[in-house]
């Protein structure tokens, strides 16, 4: 088993064009209930029929398509994580992570197609991505989530999916003293490790001052989770490897037709590896949000706030598993119609044992500051600015400093099987040389160890300016002008060290006596991924050993010495290693934006409309920095670990530039139809910009680049955004209180869209002991002597004819070796226009006084942005697309609320490429997902409510696969969470 690492620098800066500080229709409602007004008699509606009914008035009120979620009161959100309160709204689904929701997908447009904002703010992307981790931020601060579906001149660019507004409290929007405190604890049942019962416990303040000018809110929330995570995984499918030709019948079923000279007709994959694992994970979030808002003239409201989130998680895993190579050394395959291969026993390699340990930080801060001022009664305007930051830090282990593995194992084995003929989760056996399918401990070795460390920070700077003018000048049908500018920095930098491949790997010469045998302890794999048919006690191999990670750091460091490795080469836990490499970047956009929109309202026909007309540009200049060291030459240790050289000393920085600009006109109609039916049109144009990594310039090479698996990748600062043209028409039937039905219809045209394709190019001096004529020699003496010639075999046979090892213990290449063929991974604009649309459907009903309610939502979602898995050319699928669906059914009267949710996604495809797959650009599609929640709710009395949750009560699970479901990629296994807890408002 090999662990698999990238060299590409974690480099990038999102940037989502300006946002407008446009003041949310929610808090708008909020506003209405002004303590001012003290002769008026304000009932708010509480709990889940609150929430819906606010909801319900934000998408009838709004122009074009928008869906919202509002709390159901103080402190209190529908879900405890924001992403899967999102994806109750039609056409949004999520993408999880840990088992929790993390990232939206909208309308089939993943996460990176959809902008993600703050009370009106852009907020940096969390890691190497524009996409925002929805589970850093509490929800309990939150008041609402607003869904733009279709294009607002007045809000930024980047949202071809969705914008989704996250608005938390202002205090001089609900005048007077208001507080919420809650304390839960969380059960996660997948804890083996860490603690069984964890807490989270939330305080929310707000009061005003002096004749309610002067506004204080503050929100703290605090939550722990430990868990585990059981996985098995395969990194990547090989297409097309070499296929023995002297095999008997009885060793190949291979059912794909044969042309007419006798060739098999279709292509054929293998897996590169097969691999298990076990992850204990503990995860801590503190989130803190403090308001102040003062009006010192009863027309400008000056408001300043702040917001920090702090996430830190920890894990501790164990992996075991085998490597496969491939090339003269398959003594036995089946392969089904499709050309994947369901059963393989393949001779070479080895299989190893993985202790990981590593510790993430994520720290999270933005201050703003916003002047709203009422010039005369029918202009505003409003100036805004903020700067956030958020800073990702894989380091946070005081004892690595990095991400570390260590992977002890052996290459004493016979041959190993791969079979995935029956069940859900693929069988791998190995044969060791003891004549038995079990290591024993005396048995295992030290393979190689490697550290990574790839902290960075992406950081927004940025100012806006929004005006409002209420026509009352003018007897025509114009209502009001919205206007504006922006000016948005966004910086993202980076840097990625790797120890490399430490330790003396490969297992030649071996040191088994490192480590005592009472050092490993075995397990059984009955309790291991047991809600699957094939896996627990079904599973084979059926045991497993762990071990103390410090313990064979300990060990390693006294005997892997200089002294005893020579070059370079020495154990230490540390990424910035003397046969290691350093990458440094950054990324920079500036976007300078204006926008106008107008409103008419007028009658056609007795019927009112209104009409929304508006239009935004945008010029964006981006600047790409890197610093990468120069590779040199790919050395050969033997079996499958081949590395790049660089040259000594310092890098250079590699400066690239790029520029774009865009133009956003958009159309909104709306029109009664009757007092409870409303109808609506849209038309606009939306973009989303490149993917962060894709615009970092320069070209990286794989610092391991085995056989099959020769990597590299470069940026393109001058990748256009995609770019969509949408087209909505919506039907909405509001028939009771917070009861209606909708139906909508919806189409996007993206052009410029963004894809991968792999480029098979030789760079001068680069060559390539691979195929070389020392290689063929060893080959040809192999097989001549009737053996198999695997890699170990050639390696040692080169030798044998008088090639010699270097002082690093490598073999190198010789100017007679043909150069190193790498498949460069680069992104383009296809010429392309494609399109998806599809419908969207809503139902939500109250019956009557029961209590009872219901809601079902789903999206029908298609287009010709599929990925074609019968070719091997390069393709520009749209990922994320994919049928979704939610229920909901709630009981609330008496004090007592009982609801239970379920969300369903159907499969779809997760991205291209595979860590280990080949250079035709493989899939990874997710299988069908549908998960179960549960929720019960008591008001003790008029301030105190106990709660009860349970999240995935059903223990779904996670799988994943490539081209065809039978080429198996992952599965995992979480575990239901319930919690328990109390709420204590007074507002």
């Amino acid at each position: 088993m090999n662990i698999t690492t990238f060299t590409k620098s974690p480099i990038a800066l999102a940037l989502s064009a300006v946002l407008t500080a446009s003041v949310s229709q929610v808090a708008l409602a909020e506003q209405t209930s002004d303590a001012k007004t003290d002769n008026v008699e304000i009932i708010e509606v509480k709990g889940i029929k609150g929430s819906l009914v606010r909801a319900m008035n934000v998408k009838r009120d709004m122009s074009g398509v928008v869906d919202a979620i509002s709390a159901e009161e103080m402190g209190k959100f529908p879900d405890t994580n924001l992403a899967e309160s999102l994806q109750r709204i039609t056409g949004v689904s999520v993408s999880r992570s840990n088992g929790e929701g993390s990232q939206i997908t909208v309308r089939g447009f993943g996460p990176d197609f959809n902008l993600i904002t703050l009370n009106g703010r852009q907020m940096p992307g969390t890691g190497n991505t524009r996409s925002y981790s929805l589970e850093n931020l509490a929800s309990d601060g939150v008041s609402a989530l607003e869904v733009y579906k279709t294009a607002r001149a007045e809000n930024p660019s980047g949202g071809l999916g969705a914008t989704v507004n996250i608005v938390t409290r202002k205090p001089l929007a609900s005048p007077g003293e208001r507080y919420s405190l809650s304390g839960k604890a969380i059960h996660d049942t997948s804890n083996e490790e860490n603690s069984d019962v964890t807490p989270e416990f939330s305080a929310l303040y707000s009061n005003t001052f002096l004749d309610d000018t002067l506004g204080v809110a503050f929100s703290f929330t605090h939550h722990e989770r430990d868990f585990q995570k059981q996985l098995a995984n395969i990194q990547g499918w090989q297409a097309n490897v070499a296929l023995p030709t002297n095999l008997d019948d009885d060793k190949v079923v291979d059912p794909r037709p044969l042309d007419d000279e006798g060739n098999r007709v279709g292509n054929h994959f293998f897996p590169r590896d097969m691999n298990y694992g076990i992850e204990n994970l503990e995860r801590d979030r503190t989130n803190g949000h403090v308001t102040i808002q003062y009006m010192p003239i009863e027309s400008l409201i000056v408001s300043l706030d702040y917001i920090r989130t702090e996430a830190t998680t920890g894990v501790n895993s164990i992996g075991w598993g085998l490597w496969n190579d491939y090339g003269g050394n398959i003594n036995a395959y089946e392969i089904d119609e499709n050309g994947t291969v369901v059963y393989a026993d393949i001779s070479g390699n080895d299989g190893s044992y993985t202790a990981s340990r590593g510790t993430t930080d994520v720290e999270e801060e933005s201050i703003g500051l916003n002047f709203d001022w009422q010039v005369t009664d029918t202009l505003n305007i409003v100036l805004d600015y903020h700067d956030s930051s958020s800073e990702i830090d894989n380091g946070g282990d005081d004892g690595l400093g990095s991400f570390g593995s260590l992977v002890l194992g052996s290459d004493q084995l016979r041959t190993k099987t791969y079979d995935y003929r029956n069940g859900d989760i693929p069988r791998a056996e190995i044969y060791w040389n003891n004549g038995t399918t079990e290591l024993a401990p005396g048995e295992i070795d030290s393979h190689f160890s490697q550290f990574i460390h790839s902290p960075g920070k992406s950081e927004i700077e940025q100012v806006q300016l929004h005006g409002t003018w209420e026509n009352d000048a003018f007897d025509i049908p114009l209502v009001q002008v919205k206007f504006g500018g922006a000016y948005t920095d966004q910086r993202m930098g980076g840097s990625h060290a790797w120890s490399g491949l430490i330790g003396g790997f490969l297992f030649n010469p071996s040191w088994p006596e490192m480590f005592p045998d009472g050092m490993f302890t075995k397990h059984s794999t009955n309790n291991f991924l047991d809600e699957f048919g094939s896996g627990g006690a079904n599973l084979t191999p059926s045991y497993y050993y762990t071990f103390d990670f410090d313990e064979v750091v300990a060990r390693s460091e006294a005997f892997l010495t200089n002294e005893l490795l020579g070059g370079d080469d020495y154990f230490a836990t540390t990424a910035y290693h003397d046969m290691g490499t350093l990458t440094e970047g950054s990324v920079q956009e500036e976007t300078k934006s204006v926008y106008v929109q107008s409103q008419w309202e007028f009658d056609v026909a007795d019927y009112p409309v209104q009409l929304n007309i508006g239009v935004r540009y945008e010029e964006t200049d981006v600047t790409s920095n890197v610093l990468q060291p120069v590779p040199t030459t790919v050395w050969w240790k033997g079996g499958s670990e081949w590395h790049t050289q660089y040259l000594p000393g310092d890098a250079n920085f590699l400066k690239q530039t790029g520029e774009h600009d865009v133009f956003l006109p958009m159309i909104d109609l709306k029109v009664e139809l009757t007092d409870e039916i409303v109808a609506r049109a849209s038309w606009g144009k939306t973009i989303t910009r490149a993917p962060l990594g894709d615009l970092a310039g320069g070209r990286s090479l794989s610092g391991s680049p085995k056989i099959g698996s020769r990597n590299g990748g470069e940026g393109n600062t001058n990748l256009q955004p995609f770019e969509s043209t949408n087209f909505d028409l919506s039907l909405e039937y509001y028939y009771d209180e917070a009861s209606y039905a909708s139906v909508g219809y919806f189409r996007k045209d993206v052009e410029n869209f963004i894809g991968s394709q792999i480029v098979s190019t030789t760079i001068d001096g680069f060559h390539d002991i691979y195929l070389g004529p020392r290689w063929n020699q060893a080959v040809a003496n192999i097989e001549g002597r009737g053996e198999q010639a695997t890699n170990d075999a050639i390696f040692a046979e080169i030798q044998a004819n008088g090639s010699a090892l270097n002082e690093q213990g490598y073999l190198t290449p010789s100017s007679e070796d043909p150069l190193i063929t790498w498949d460069i991974r680069r992104p383009f604009n296809a010429p392309d226009t494609k399109t998806v649309d599809g419908f969207e459907i809503a139902f939500q009903h109250l019956f009557g006084e029961t209590g009872f309610g219901l809601g079902i939502n789903g999206t029908i979602v298609e287009g010709d942005v599929e990925f074609d898995v019968n070719s091997l050319e390069q393709q520009t699928p749209l990922t994320g697309l994919s049928d979704s669906a939610n229920f909901q059914a709630f009981y609330e009267k008496n004090g007592l609320s009982i609801k239970a949710t379920y969300a369903w996604r159907d499969e779809y495809l997760i991205g291209v490429g595979q860590n280990e797959g080949s250079s035709d650009n493989p899939p990874q599609f997710a299988k069908a997902f549908g998960q179960w929640d549960l929720s019960v709710n008591y008001d003790v009395d008029e301030q105190t409510t106990v709660f009860f949750e349970g999240i995935n009560i059903n223990n779904e699970t996670e799988q994943g696969y490539g081209r065809y479901e039978e080429q198996f990629l992952f599965a995992r296994q979480y575990g239901p969470r319930y919690v328990v807890g109390f709420r204590y408002s007074f507002q």
